[in-house]
């Protein structure tokens, strides 16, 4: 059984979390029976069932190098209460001086109320959030963040609750002397009746975007590096640290050795790519690494496929390996998926598609799925099926697992939202002329293990979907292409509101073809590759420019950023090499040629993106990022010629 998460954070005045355990508990684990080890839906959590003191440790063990409470700070709880007696409250922690038994802090709520009290230089200070309603015998995540006389409270991810109090929490807050208790004041007077299952004191500003959006809101659990958890703690009765292990040091030229618990603390220093990693139980990460940067782009490999490629889709199969899969037009020959071997692609498995447009990879209760987006049916006059592929372990191979009826699909797009899986396929066009038709919204059904319909949209020559999140809500954007009279029409994005999705903003684009979200820093973007400008039997414009939009917190809608002129884009592709950031753009045709340069831009903060490296490309359809242990790639797909194209990303 995993514990519950007791983290509180060892700083260097106001710096650095850790993990801690808290010292001295007698507590079982208890569930909704009160027994040892019940842990109740949800998962474990502790019942506090002994006398106060037994959960307490001296808050010396967390401020070892500087006895101040952080000013900014954020407290993170997961707990779960069967009920509330009226006009009563419980402590969910205490800071309680041990000499007057004088309480300097505590979190505490009621039926109705969650409170935060300090002792302030001018007496006691009280933050009293109404209508938090927490007694209910079902699991809550809260995020109380303090910054000044600011205070903010987030549950189960939703909208945050603000309050402004008369004075900011103290500078010089001391813990000298003092002693947390969790669960109570130290008292029996006020004890906690219920389950907890995390409680994180974490210094800085609002946590809450490190925990939401979530799967699971009410579980939402703080993401600490795990490389943090095993930080020195000071044992109590001696200054010394004790260091959970000692580290071993690895040496090694390409290949990446394993990371697993029996390597937890190891150190590998990597010789090709000159850096420093430590490996935390699961995954290496980066001590200290020289920055790559990149400086040119070579051309490494040549991929011929079946027919010409509209889609590759890149992915990755834990123990097995990194594939492709192309979206091939010759419903003959199929399409292609290729293993990622020795350095280069080489052909794995052949499925039969029929002028397959794209494909997806996604994952659902930890099996592993493709689904391609066939645009024509089998055989003239078929209804047209895109169909979902399960990979096999013990083939290892994509089997057919279930088929669902399209029009002319162009993409389809994964997405989970709060533990629910979604497909949601662009639906082109129904016979040769009716372009406004509905797009359609599945949901993956547990009981009979198989997508249904949740949610169908109105879409004019949908030609793909693009799921985003930004902070606790969840974004669906669709380009769409032609409406059977122009290709200057209303894209759309939408948010997940009530259980479906609404309309959140229309942006007019021009036979858009693809959105591509991308996020630097804290601000998030929408790029737009726009095909074609065509009204009815006028001539058809090629050149254009395609559109960066920027989510605009203040006004909550996406703004024109940055227009850079493209020739029938097709695709952005957005990647980041080092701390440098990427958008590599397919320009398709000009009016008179396929063969045209394909664009990398790179960020240049205030200027924007800028240009940096054309590469010559043939009807260029699709841009995928990938690495591997070899370094780092860019393959593009053609849709003129049998032929795509993997480059090399040279760094120095």
């Amino acid at each position: 059984m995993l514990c519950p998460h007791w983290a509180l954070t060892l700083h260097s005045c106001r710096s650095v979390a850790a993990r801690l355990p808290v010292p001295g508990s007698s507590q079982g684990w208890g569930g909704p029976d009160g027994g040892a080890h019940g842990s109740g839906r949800g998962g474990p959590g502790l019942r506090f069932t002994g006398p106060p003191r037994a959960l307490s440790f001296p808050a010396s063990q967390l401020f070892i190098n500087c006895e101040l409470f952080p000013q900014e700070f954020s407290i993170v709880v997961t707990l779960k209460v069967a009920r509330v007696a009226p006009k009563k409250s419980e402590y969910i922690f205490s800071l309680v001086e041990e000499d007057t038994e004088r309480m300097l802090m505590g979190l505490r709520f009621s039926q109705d109320r969650l409170h935060f009290l300090f002792l302030g230089p001018g007496g006691w200070e009280r933050l009293a959030f109404r209508s938090v309603r927490l007694a209910d015998g079902r699991w809550h995540t809260l995020v109380l963040a303090v910054s000044g006389p600011y205070a903010t409270l987030t549950v189960d991810c939703g909208m945050p609750l603000d309050l402004a109090n008369g004075k900011p929490f103290p500078s010089a807050f001391s813990t000298k002397g003092s002693r947390f208790y969790v669960g109570s004041r130290k008292r029996w007077k006020g004890l906690f009746s219920g389950l907890m299952q995390q409680l994180v004191l974490l210094p800085g500003s609002d946590a809450t975007p490190r925990i939401c959006p979530s799967s699971n809101p009410r579980l939402a659990v703080l993401s600490v590096p795990q490389a943090l958890l095993q930080l020195p703690i000071k044992s109590p009765g001696t200054e010394a640290l004790i260091y959970p292990y000692e580290a071993d040091l690895r040496v090694t030229l390409g290949t990446q050795p394993l990371c697993g618990k029996t390597e937890l603390g190891q150190l590998w220093f990597d010789t090709l790519k000159r850096g420093l990693f430590l490996c935390d139980g699961g995954a290496w990460v980066s001590m200290l690494q020289e920055k790559e940067r990149l400086d040119y782009v070579e051309d490494y490999q040549d991929l011929y496929t079946n027919s010409e490629t509209f889609d590759v889709e890149v992915f990755q199969i834990p123990s097995v390996g990194l594939f492709v899969a192309t979206a091939n037009r010759d419903s003959k020959r199929g399409s292609g998926i290729y293993k990622w071997s020795d350095g280069k692609l080489e052909p794995y498995q052949n499925i039969s598609t029929w002028e397959a447009m794209a494909w997806k990879y996604f994952t659902v209760d930890k099996k592993k799925f493709l689904v391609v987006a066939n645009s024509r049916g089998k055989r003239a006059g078929d209804r047209e099926l895109s169909v979902i592929y399960k990979w096999s372990p013990r083939k290892l191979r994509f089997l057919q697992y279930q088929s669902l009826e399209t029009h002319s699909a162009r993409d389809w797009e994964a997405f989970h939202i709060q533990g629910e899986d979604f497909l949601a396929v662009a639906n082109h066009r129904q016979g040769d002329n009716n372009h406004n038709i509905n797009s359609v919204i599945y949901k993956w059904n547990p009981g009979a293990k198989a997508f249904e319909v949740n949610q169908t949209i109105r879409t004019s020559g949908a030609y793909d979907w693009e799921f985003f999140t930004a902070g606790p809500y969840h974004f669906l954007a669709v380009a769409n292409t032609f409406d059977g009279a122009s290709t200057q029409i209303e894209s759309a994005v939408y948010v997940w509101l009530g259980g479906t999705f609404q309309l959140f903003q229309a942006i007019t684009t021009f036979g858009a073809t693809d959105w591509e979200m991308f996020q630097i820093g804290s601000r998030i973007f929408l790029a737009v590759a726009n095909g074609q400008k065509l009204y009815r039997k006028g001539p058809s414009v090629y050149n254009l420019n395609s559109t960066i939009y920027e989510l605009n917190m203040a006004t909550k809608t996406f703004l024109m950023f940055q227009d850079i002129a493209t020739y029938s884009a097709v695709d952005w592709e957005f990647f980041t090499l080092g701390d440098e950031k990427f958008l590599v753009v397919a320009n398709s045709y000009d009016g008179t040629s396929y063969s045209l340069n394909s664009v990398i831009y790179r960020w240049q903060g205030y200027e924007g993106f800028v240009p940096v490296h054309r590469l010559p490309t043939i009807g260029c359809k699709d841009w995928e990022f990938f690495a591997s242990t070899e370094g780092s790639y860019l393959i593009y797909s053609s849709a003129t010629e049998p032929l795509s194209k993997v480059f090399r990303l040279k760094t120095y």
